[in-house]
């Protein structure tokens, strides 16, 4: 089959919020992840120096702020980013009802 589909939705969240899209797509590489959070909702600080996984987010709505290296993004809906695996990065939304797509691969 070419193709594979899934509603994130429909996928058990790993933590309040967060749905892993790389197992429901069988992906090979590529995990996708759907955050709904409110203000407030904080991530862990982390990197991906021993997977090499480098990762764009997307905040589709609400609003967020990336912490990428000690520097602090504020991102608007729309706004787009890519973070190297090295860098260290943590994010926490600022807006009740937010939404942000993340996509990483090494």
């Amino acid at each position: 089959m070419g193709h594979d589909e899934a509603t994130y939705t429909d996928v058990e969240p790993r933590a309040p919020g967060m749905y892993f899209l790389r197992d429901a797509l069988d992906c090979a590489e590529l995990g996708v992840t759907v955050v709904e959070a409110d203000d407030g909702w904080d991530g862990l600080e982390h990197d991906h120096a021993s997977d090499g996984q480098e990762e764009v987010y997307l905040l589709v709505d609400g609003g967020a702020t990336l912490t990428v290296d000690g520097d602090d993004l504020t991102l608007e809906p729309g706004d787009a980013v890519r973070v190297d695996p090295d860098s260290t990065r943590s994010l926490s939304f600022t807006h009740d009802g937010s939404r942000m797509v993340i996509a990483g691969a090494p």
